[in-house]
């Protein structure tokens, strides 16, 4: 199997969970926000709607990855990751007894799967370098 397809197969299962994950952390976030320790312009409809809008993003990266416009990709995955990576942020916000074990785990696994599509892009414009290599003339057609 093309080692190109198997990339794209590991970024859609990473970005999947991401989305599931976050999915969950935000729903319940919109739900009870007054339990969340966070900023106060944060509201429930910023919630859902920038959950809508990186996510957007995110399916978008994985698009241009596929159709290997790597540099665009990039640049989407990268503030895609952030959807996850910044529910870490909750924490600037409230001691750690504030936080019930569910919010922990929420953001825990939203700040896991953020870190891991981050680690993804890394490992594929860094070390990978499919950007670098000619298309085939088999996969030009």
């Amino acid at each position: 199997m093309n080692l190109e397809v198997n990339h794209q197969k590991l970024l859609k299962i990473l970005l999947l969970t991401s989305i599931i994950s976050t999915g969950i952390h935000f729903t319940d976030n919109y739900l009870f926000i007054k339990q969340y320790p966070q900023p106060e312009w944060i509201t429930a409809p910023s919630i859902y709607q920038s959950w809508l809008i990186l996510t957007a993003v995110g399916i978008t990266g994985y698009w241009l990855y596929k159709y290997r416009k790597f540099w665009l990709a990039y640049s989407c995955l990268f503030v895609y990751s952030l959807t996850g990576l910044s529910s870490l942020g909750h924490y600037l916000y409230g001691t750690l007894s504030k936080f019930s074990a569910k919010m922990h785990l929420f953001i825990w696994t939203d700040g896991l799967t953020g870190l891991a599509i981050l680690g993804f892009l890394f490992w594929s414009a860094l070390i990978l370098k499919p950007w670098r290599r000619e298309l085939s003339p088999v996969d030009r057609n």
